[in-house]
Protein backbone atom coordinates (compact mmCIF):
# COMPACT_ATOMS: atom_id res chain seq x y z
CA UNK A 1 0.00 0.00 0.00
CA UNK A 2 1.12 3.61 -0.95
CA UNK A 3 2.04 6.01 2.07
CA UNK A 4 2.28 8.97 0.35
CA UNK A 5 2.87 11.95 2.20
CA UNK A 6 1.89 15.70 1.46
CA UNK A 7 0.81 18.83 4.05
CA UNK A 8 0.87 21.61 1.19
CA UNK A 9 -2.88 21.12 1.39
CA UNK A 10 -3.42 21.97 5.40
CA UNK A 11 -1.09 24.62 5.24
CA UNK A 12 -3.27 26.53 2.84
CA UNK A 13 -5.46 26.44 6.14
CA UNK A 14 -4.77 28.26 8.32
CA UNK A 15 -7.37 27.69 10.81
CA UNK A 16 -7.37 24.24 10.89
CA UNK A 17 -3.37 24.24 10.99
CA UNK A 18 -3.94 26.57 14.10
CA UNK A 19 -6.47 23.62 15.21
CA UNK A 20 -4.39 20.96 14.95
CA UNK A 21 -1.61 22.75 16.94
CA UNK A 22 -3.39 23.54 20.07
CA UNK A 23 -4.97 20.14 19.56
CA UNK A 24 -2.66 17.42 22.66
CA UNK A 25 -4.18 13.90 22.27
CA UNK A 26 -0.99 12.45 23.28
CA UNK A 27 -3.48 10.10 25.51
CA UNK A 28 -3.52 8.18 22.93
CA UNK A 29 -0.46 6.88 22.55
CA UNK A 30 0.38 5.23 25.87
CA UNK A 31 -4.14 4.35 26.48
CA UNK A 32 -5.42 1.03 26.94
CA UNK A 33 -7.29 -1.31 24.55
CA UNK A 34 -10.72 -1.53 25.64
CA UNK A 35 -12.60 -4.32 26.41
CA UNK A 36 -14.62 -6.10 23.64
CA UNK A 37 -18.48 -5.13 23.80
CA UNK A 38 -17.42 -1.40 24.21
CA UNK A 39 -20.47 1.36 23.34
CA UNK A 40 -18.86 3.39 20.21
CA UNK A 41 -19.86 6.29 18.34
CA UNK A 42 -22.10 9.87 19.15
CA UNK A 43 -25.72 11.05 19.20
CA UNK A 44 -27.42 8.98 17.17
CA UNK A 45 -25.02 6.13 15.54
CA UNK A 46 -23.86 4.42 18.60
CA UNK A 47 -22.38 0.73 17.73
CA UNK A 48 -21.57 -2.08 20.34
CA UNK A 49 -17.69 -3.33 19.09
CA UNK A 50 -17.83 -6.98 18.70
CA UNK A 51 -14.39 -8.28 17.72
CA UNK A 52 -13.62 -11.52 16.23
CA UNK A 53 -17.01 -11.57 14.56
CA UNK A 54 -15.69 -12.77 11.37
CA UNK A 55 -12.62 -15.06 12.96
CA UNK A 56 -12.24 -18.02 10.85
CA UNK A 57 -9.35 -21.23 11.29
CA UNK A 58 -6.55 -19.33 10.08
CA UNK A 59 -4.72 -22.35 8.30
CA UNK A 60 -7.76 -22.86 5.96
CA UNK A 61 -8.91 -19.69 5.64
CA UNK A 62 -5.89 -17.42 6.54
CA UNK A 63 -6.20 -13.81 5.69
CA UNK A 64 -3.15 -11.26 5.05
CA UNK A 65 -5.31 -7.85 4.94
CA UNK A 66 -8.96 -7.58 4.98
CA UNK A 67 -9.41 -4.81 1.87
CA UNK A 68 -13.12 -4.53 1.04
CA UNK A 69 -16.79 -6.15 1.79
CA UNK A 70 -19.76 -5.36 -0.20
CA UNK A 71 -23.63 -7.07 0.45
CA UNK A 72 -25.21 -8.59 -2.30
CA UNK A 73 -29.04 -8.87 -3.10
CA UNK A 74 -28.97 -12.00 -1.08
CA UNK A 75 -27.88 -10.68 2.46
CA UNK A 76 -24.15 -11.98 1.91
CA UNK A 77 -21.51 -9.66 3.21
CA UNK A 78 -18.51 -10.34 0.40
CA UNK A 79 -14.90 -9.38 1.37
CA UNK A 80 -11.70 -9.04 -0.91
CA UNK A 81 -8.36 -9.75 0.68
CA UNK A 82 -4.86 -9.90 -0.84
CA UNK A 83 -4.53 -14.00 0.73
CA UNK A 84 -4.32 -15.53 -2.38
CA UNK A 85 -5.07 -19.27 -0.87
CA UNK A 86 -8.57 -17.23 -0.66
CA UNK A 87 -8.90 -13.67 -2.08
CA UNK A 88 -12.66 -13.71 -1.15
CA UNK A 89 -14.75 -14.19 1.59
CA UNK A 90 -18.41 -14.74 1.54
CA UNK A 91 -20.09 -14.76 4.93
CA UNK A 92 -23.11 -14.55 6.42
CA UNK A 93 -24.44 -11.99 8.81
CA UNK A 94 -24.08 -14.01 11.88
CA UNK A 95 -20.22 -14.53 11.09
CA UNK A 96 -20.49 -17.38 9.91
CA UNK A 97 -18.42 -18.63 6.11
CA UNK A 98 -20.66 -19.43 3.02
CA UNK A 99 -17.75 -19.96 0.37
CA UNK A 100 -14.58 -18.48 -0.58
CA UNK A 101 -12.77 -18.61 -4.01
CA UNK A 102 -10.25 -16.44 -6.10
CA UNK A 103 -6.10 -17.19 -5.99
CA UNK A 104 -5.26 -14.80 -8.46
CA UNK A 105 -5.27 -11.73 -7.09
CA UNK A 106 -2.35 -11.42 -4.82
CA UNK A 107 -3.22 -7.28 -4.45
CA UNK A 108 -6.77 -7.74 -4.11
CA UNK A 109 -8.17 -4.11 -3.16
CA UNK A 110 -11.00 -2.93 -4.54
CA UNK A 111 -14.14 -4.70 -4.59
CA UNK A 112 -17.70 -3.27 -6.16
CA UNK A 113 -20.90 -4.82 -6.88
CA UNK A 114 -22.97 -3.84 -9.55
CA UNK A 115 -26.60 -4.95 -9.73
CA UNK A 116 -27.66 -4.53 -13.45
CA UNK A 117 -31.11 -5.07 -13.66
CA UNK A 118 -31.97 -8.07 -11.54
CA UNK A 119 -28.01 -9.39 -12.21
CA UNK A 120 -25.20 -9.02 -10.03
CA UNK A 121 -21.31 -8.72 -11.24
CA UNK A 122 -18.26 -8.02 -9.33
CA UNK A 123 -15.73 -5.38 -9.83
CA UNK A 124 -12.09 -6.32 -8.53
CA UNK A 125 -9.13 -3.92 -8.77
CA UNK A 126 -5.45 -5.25 -8.14
CA UNK A 127 -2.79 -2.94 -7.87
CA UNK A 128 -0.27 -5.09 -7.59
CA UNK A 129 -1.50 -6.80 -10.91
CA UNK A 130 -2.77 -3.17 -12.70
CA UNK A 131 -5.66 -4.45 -13.94
CA UNK A 132 -9.51 -4.24 -13.37
CA UNK A 133 -11.58 -7.44 -13.47
CA UNK A 134 -15.67 -7.50 -13.86
CA UNK A 135 -16.24 -10.88 -12.76
CA UNK A 136 -19.64 -13.05 -12.00
CA UNK A 137 -20.49 -13.79 -8.51
CA UNK A 138 -18.76 -17.04 -8.72
CA UNK A 139 -15.58 -15.53 -9.90
CA UNK A 140 -15.69 -16.14 -13.66
CA UNK A 141 -13.98 -12.98 -15.36
CA UNK A 142 -16.18 -11.44 -18.03
CA UNK A 143 -14.01 -8.13 -18.96
CA UNK A 144 -10.39 -6.76 -17.87
CA UNK A 145 -9.83 -3.51 -17.97
CA UNK A 146 -5.66 -2.70 -18.66
CA UNK A 147 -3.05 -0.26 -18.37
CA UNK A 148 -4.56 3.18 -19.79
CA UNK A 149 -2.00 3.33 -22.15
CA UNK A 150 -2.91 0.60 -24.54
CA UNK A 151 -5.94 2.91 -25.25
CA UNK A 152 -3.65 6.50 -25.33
CA UNK A 153 -4.90 7.39 -22.07
CA UNK A 154 -1.64 7.40 -20.55
CA UNK A 155 1.87 7.33 -21.95
CA UNK A 156 3.63 3.99 -21.03
CA UNK A 157 5.85 4.94 -18.48
CA UNK A 158 2.92 6.00 -16.34
CA UNK A 159 2.24 4.01 -13.23
CA UNK A 160 -1.31 2.38 -12.82
CA UNK A 161 -2.58 1.10 -10.03
CA UNK A 162 -6.25 1.16 -9.87
CA UNK A 163 -7.77 0.83 -6.03
CA UNK A 164 -11.28 1.43 -6.88
CA UNK A 165 -14.59 1.02 -9.06
CA UNK A 166 -17.98 2.73 -9.40
CA UNK A 167 -20.53 1.83 -11.46
CA UNK A 168 -22.73 4.73 -13.06
CA UNK A 169 -26.25 5.02 -13.74
CA UNK A 170 -25.83 4.20 -17.65
CA UNK A 171 -23.25 1.67 -16.66
CA UNK A 172 -20.00 3.93 -16.85
CA UNK A 173 -17.38 2.73 -15.05
CA UNK A 174 -15.31 5.28 -13.40
CA UNK A 175 -11.91 3.70 -12.10
CA UNK A 176 -9.83 5.24 -9.33
CA UNK A 177 -6.06 5.01 -9.93
CA UNK A 178 -5.36 6.00 -6.56
CA UNK A 179 -2.05 4.48 -6.04
CA UNK A 180 -0.99 4.86 -9.23
CA UNK A 181 -1.04 8.33 -11.40
CA UNK A 182 -4.38 9.95 -9.69
CA UNK A 183 -6.56 9.84 -12.54
CA UNK A 184 -10.00 8.63 -12.41
CA UNK A 185 -10.65 7.25 -15.86
CA UNK A 186 -14.22 6.10 -17.53
CA UNK A 187 -15.10 3.39 -19.65
CA UNK A 188 -17.93 2.38 -21.27
CA UNK A 189 -20.21 -0.65 -19.49
CA UNK A 190 -18.47 -2.90 -22.66
CA UNK A 191 -14.78 -1.33 -21.59
CA UNK A 192 -14.25 1.04 -24.07
CA UNK A 193 -12.32 4.20 -22.56
CA UNK A 194 -13.63 7.49 -22.84
CA UNK A 195 -11.95 10.16 -20.88
CA UNK A 196 -10.16 10.79 -17.68
CA UNK A 197 -10.02 13.53 -15.08
CA UNK A 198 -8.25 15.08 -11.65
CA UNK A 199 -4.96 13.78 -11.71
CA UNK A 200 -2.26 14.67 -9.04
CA UNK A 201 -1.68 17.89 -7.10
CA UNK A 202 -3.37 20.23 -4.42
CA UNK A 203 -5.50 22.12 -6.56
CA UNK A 204 -9.38 21.36 -5.76
CA UNK A 205 -10.08 19.00 -8.77
CA UNK A 206 -7.10 17.10 -8.56
CA UNK A 207 -6.13 14.09 -6.02
CA UNK A 208 -3.51 13.03 -3.81
CA UNK A 209 -3.87 9.30 -3.23
CA UNK A 210 -7.23 9.13 -5.24
CA UNK A 211 -8.09 5.66 -2.59
CA UNK A 212 -11.81 5.47 -3.81
CA UNK A 213 -14.84 6.28 -6.05
CA UNK A 214 -18.84 6.16 -5.38
CA UNK A 215 -21.96 7.36 -7.03
CA UNK A 216 -23.76 9.84 -4.71
CA UNK A 217 -27.76 8.72 -5.73
CA UNK A 218 -29.23 10.63 -3.11
CA UNK A 219 -30.40 13.42 -5.14
CA UNK A 220 -32.00 10.75 -7.36
CA UNK A 221 -32.66 13.86 -10.14
CA UNK A 222 -28.52 14.95 -9.94
CA UNK A 223 -26.22 11.57 -9.06
CA UNK A 224 -22.73 12.65 -8.92
CA UNK A 225 -19.21 11.24 -8.40
CA UNK A 226 -17.68 11.16 -4.77
CA UNK A 227 -13.88 10.31 -5.21
CA UNK A 228 -11.32 9.81 -2.10
CA UNK A 229 -8.33 12.16 -1.80
CA UNK A 230 -7.35 10.22 1.05
CA UNK A 231 -4.12 12.18 1.80
CA UNK A 232 -6.11 15.72 1.75
CA UNK A 233 -8.27 13.71 4.24
CA UNK A 234 -11.83 15.00 1.56
CA UNK A 235 -13.93 13.39 -0.22
CA UNK A 236 -14.17 15.66 -4.01
CA UNK A 237 -17.83 15.80 -5.53
CA UNK A 238 -17.86 15.17 -9.49
CA UNK A 239 -20.45 15.33 -11.88
CA UNK A 240 -20.84 12.43 -13.47
CA UNK A 241 -18.88 13.37 -16.75
CA UNK A 242 -15.39 14.76 -14.53
CA UNK A 243 -16.78 18.47 -13.98
CA UNK A 244 -15.27 19.46 -10.09
CA UNK A 245 -18.54 20.59 -8.41
CA UNK A 246 -17.11 20.82 -4.13
CA UNK A 247 -15.04 18.77 -1.35
CA UNK A 248 -15.99 17.70 1.91
CA UNK A 249 -12.53 18.40 4.11
CA UNK A 250 -11.89 16.32 6.95
CA UNK A 251 -9.12 17.09 8.99
CA UNK A 252 -7.71 14.28 11.04
CA UNK A 253 -9.26 11.81 8.68
CA UNK A 254 -7.50 9.43 6.48
CA UNK A 255 -10.97 8.30 4.58
CA UNK A 256 -10.76 5.36 2.09
CA UNK A 257 -13.92 5.15 -0.47
CA UNK A 258 -17.19 6.81 0.48
CA UNK A 259 -19.95 4.09 0.84
CA UNK A 260 -23.51 5.48 0.29
CA UNK A 261 -26.38 3.64 2.78
CA UNK A 262 -29.84 5.77 3.04
CA UNK A 263 -28.96 9.32 3.80
CA UNK A 264 -25.63 8.68 4.90
CA UNK A 265 -22.00 8.59 3.74
CA UNK A 266 -19.91 6.14 5.84
CA UNK A 267 -15.88 5.39 5.53
CA UNK A 268 -13.31 3.52 6.93
CA UNK A 269 -10.30 6.40 8.45
CA UNK A 270 -7.01 4.15 7.74
CA UNK A 271 -5.22 6.23 10.33
CA UNK A 272 -5.92 9.82 12.19
CA UNK A 273 -3.36 12.49 13.01
CA UNK A 274 -1.93 14.09 15.83
CA UNK A 275 -0.57 17.23 17.06
CA UNK A 276 1.83 18.45 14.07
CA UNK A 277 -0.44 16.51 11.16
CA UNK A 278 1.64 13.42 10.80
CA UNK A 279 0.27 10.05 10.34
CA UNK A 280 -0.46 8.26 13.61
CA UNK A 281 0.42 4.61 13.24
CA UNK A 282 -1.79 1.87 13.94
CA UNK A 283 -4.87 4.33 14.42
CA UNK A 284 -8.01 4.26 12.52
CA UNK A 285 -11.97 4.72 12.99
CA UNK A 286 -14.79 5.24 11.14
CA UNK A 287 -16.54 8.19 9.79
CA UNK A 288 -20.32 8.88 8.99
CA UNK A 289 -21.94 12.14 7.53
CA UNK A 290 -25.38 12.93 7.57
CA UNK A 291 -27.91 13.97 4.33
CA UNK A 292 -25.70 17.39 4.47
CA UNK A 293 -22.23 16.09 4.45
CA UNK A 294 -21.88 16.86 8.09
CA UNK A 295 -20.12 14.25 10.26
CA UNK A 296 -22.41 13.18 12.59
CA UNK A 297 -20.49 10.70 14.41
CA UNK A 298 -17.31 8.62 14.59
CA UNK A 299 -17.29 5.21 15.98
CA UNK A 300 -14.08 4.46 17.23
CA UNK A 301 -12.82 8.16 16.93
CA UNK A 302 -13.52 11.43 18.53
CA UNK A 303 -16.91 13.09 19.07
CA UNK A 304 -17.38 15.51 15.73
CA UNK A 305 -17.24 19.20 16.33
CA UNK A 306 -17.67 22.02 14.63
CA UNK A 307 -16.71 25.91 15.25
CA UNK A 308 -18.24 28.47 13.40
CA UNK A 309 -19.00 25.94 10.39
CA UNK A 310 -15.63 24.59 10.51
CA UNK A 311 -15.38 20.85 11.68
CA UNK A 312 -12.06 20.43 13.62
CA UNK A 313 -9.42 17.71 13.80
CA UNK A 314 -10.66 14.23 14.78
CA UNK A 315 -9.04 11.64 16.00
CA UNK A 316 -8.60 7.82 17.26
CA UNK A 317 -9.89 7.48 20.40
CA UNK A 318 -10.91 3.65 21.00
CA UNK A 319 -7.62 2.30 20.76
CA UNK A 320 -8.13 -1.34 19.20
CA UNK A 321 -9.46 -0.84 16.13
CA UNK A 322 -5.88 -0.15 13.39
CA UNK A 323 -6.02 1.04 9.92
CA UNK A 324 -9.65 1.16 8.76
CA UNK A 325 -10.13 0.32 5.28
CA UNK A 326 -13.58 0.17 4.29
CA UNK A 327 -17.06 -0.33 5.80
CA UNK A 328 -20.49 -2.94 4.81
CA UNK A 329 -23.77 -1.56 6.80
CA UNK A 330 -26.34 -4.41 5.90
CA UNK A 331 -29.76 -4.04 6.67
CA UNK A 332 -30.04 -3.20 10.25
CA UNK A 333 -27.57 -0.62 10.32
CA UNK A 334 -24.65 -2.66 11.73
CA UNK A 335 -21.41 -1.68 10.39
CA UNK A 336 -18.74 -4.31 9.23
CA UNK A 337 -15.23 -3.16 9.28
CA UNK A 338 -11.95 -4.52 7.27
CA UNK A 339 -8.96 -3.21 8.25
CA UNK A 340 -5.39 -3.33 6.35
CA UNK A 341 -2.10 -3.72 8.24
CA UNK A 342 -3.89 -5.04 11.37
CA UNK A 343 -1.57 -8.29 12.39
CA UNK A 344 -4.07 -9.88 9.86
CA UNK A 345 -7.48 -9.79 11.89
CA UNK A 346 -10.88 -10.94 10.20
CA UNK A 347 -13.61 -8.43 9.97
CA UNK A 348 -15.38 -6.96 12.97
CA UNK A 349 -18.68 -5.97 13.69
CA UNK A 350 -20.26 -2.87 15.00
CA UNK A 351 -23.42 -3.75 16.07
CA UNK A 352 -25.74 -0.47 15.70
CA UNK A 353 -27.62 0.05 19.55
CA UNK A 354 -28.64 3.92 18.76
Amino acid sequence: MDLTSSRRFFLKSTAVTATALTFKPFYILNAKPKANGEIVGHGTHKYRVQQGWGNLDSSQFPVNNCHEMVQDSKGRLIMIGDEVKNNILVYDRSGKLLESWGHEYPGGHGLTLWNANGEEFLFICDPNLGKVFKTDMKGKVLLTIEHPSKVGAYKPEMNFKPTETAIGPDGTIYVADGYGSQWVLRYTKEGEYIDKFGGPGDEEHQFATAHGVAIDSRNKSNPTVLVTSRVHNSFKRFSLDGKYLSSIFLPGAFVCRPVLDGENIYAGVCWSRLKYLNQTPNSGFVTILDKNDKVISNPGGTKPEYRNGQLQVMVQEYHDLMHCHDVCIDADKNIYICQWNARKTYPLKLERIS
